[in-house]
């Protein structure tokens, strides 16, 4: 949620257990999303509002919670409204496309994020984030056009999970300027709770199933996704450098395309290989470039 500051791989083995298992926990979201029984917008709803009690206990242990201007507090609400923007498309495009595109879509923000420093420094990307940037984009028409030859619904999959990207990145910009009082932890709680409602109001306007008959799946994506997954990758952030972050979150991707392929029968053609290897490589030279 913050530019994390020069990392060394120190801290013994932990640190990088921790985050494979950020990047697992996270990679197993989409397929919960899927075996949940409530609309997609409902989904995102019970993520926030199971994770959001545990998410305030970490919160207030990590430090006591200081008074902030009403222009703080209203930066993120803000950013609570965006997340919640962010899984509502996102999780309306996983039950549109192959889980290894919702992955790998929903990390456009990895992107977007630099380019916005880009233009406020206003300076240019260097060699290699003008790589990334160039792969990501190359990668990214490849498996769209992907979807177009497979059918419009793929393809309005993958555009939505696009969105999501540009929603998340929203979030990450809005958080940068308005987290300047506040932990991660303390952040991350905030911007829970402010998407509840928003998330809730809109699943029960356009008529979305919001009561589960099981909750068993939104029990494992609040825990899996928005405590442990999040949480497990924040501590992460702060002990390994960016090349090794950036190789764990190609597990992502990976498993939910070995998930897809067991379960959905979501065969990747090469044409899809290619297009996602080189997403999957402009995710780890975007970190290295940063």
């Amino acid at each position: 949620m913050e530019a994390p500051p020069r990392r060394t791989d120190g801290g013994g083995p932990v640190p990088f257990v921790a985050m494979l298992a950020g990047n697992l926990c996270l990679a197993f979201g989409p397929w919960m999303v899927r075996l949940t029984d409530v609309g997609p917008v409902a989904a995102g709803f019970w993520r926030l509002a199971i994770a959001a009690p545990i998410l305030v206990f970490f919160a207030l242990r990590a430090a006591p919670v200081p008074r902030l201007p009403r222009s703080v507090w209203g930066l993120l609400i803000v950013a609570g409204v965006l997340f919640a923007a962010d899984l509502a498309t996102w999780h309306a495009g996983i039950h549109r496309t192959r889980l290894a595109n919702a992955t790998l879509f929903g990390n456009i923000s990895a992107f977007l994020f630099p380019l916005y420093g880009f233009i406020i420094a206003r300076r240019l990307p260097n060699r290699v984030q003008g790589l990334a940037l160039g792969l990501a984009f190359a990668g990214m028409m490849l498996l769209l056009g992907r979807s177009y030859e497979l059918s419009s619904r793929t393809l309005a999959g993958d555009l939505f999970c696009m969105l999501a990207g540009v929603f998340y990145a929203g979030y990450l910009i809005v958080v940068e300027r308005g987290r300047t009082m506040l932990g991660a932890w303390q952040t991350l709680a905030v911007a829970t709770l402010a998407g509840i409602a928003p998330l809730l109001i809109v699943a029960m306007a356009t008529g979305e199933q919001v009561w589960p008959s099981d909750f068993t799946p939104l029990v494992l994506l609040a825990l899996g996704s928005q405590v442990a997954g999040q949480g497990l990758t924040i501590y992460a952030i702060g002990k390994l450098s960016p090349l090794v972050i950036g190789l764990g979150a190609l597990l992502q991707p990976v498993v939910a395309a070995a998930v897809g392929a067991a379960l959905y029968g979501e065969r990747l053609t090469t044409a899809d290989l290619f297009g996602a290897a080189a997403v999957a490589t402009a995710l780890v030279l975007v970190r290295i470039g940063r």
